[in-house]
């Protein structure tokens, strides 16, 4: 925030605009808007990007359907090692939980 005479200069902290504000008539005299970067730099580097990005999420989804296929077969696998533990040591029972305590 600077000062001279009769203006305030002021910097906006949602937009970073520069007021400038009128002291004795409390009125905004001026603003000036911050320049903002262009969204894309070089056009070749994202289009190379978004190319990338599409072959990324493929690779993405793919892994994650081929673990959906498997999952019927891990959770059968898992469910005969309990039910093996299960009949190895019958006198054990179910697990406590704290609410029967």
């Amino acid at each position: 925030m600077a000062q001279t005479d009769d203006l305030l200069e002021i910097q906006c902290p949602c937009c970073d605009a520069i007021l400038k504000i009128d002291k004795t008539m409390a009125v905004v005299i001026s603003h000036k808007l911050p320049e903002k970067p262009l969204p894309i730099q070089d056009l070749a580097a994202e289009v190379a990007r978004i190319k990338g990005e599409g072959a990324r999420l493929e690779q993405a989804f793919q892994r994650s359907f081929d673990a959906h296929k498997s999952q019927s077969t891990v959770l059968n696998k898992k469910f005969d090692e309990l039910l093996k533990q299960a009949k190895e040591d019958p006198d054990q029972g179910p697990p406590q939980r704290d609410i029967d305590l």
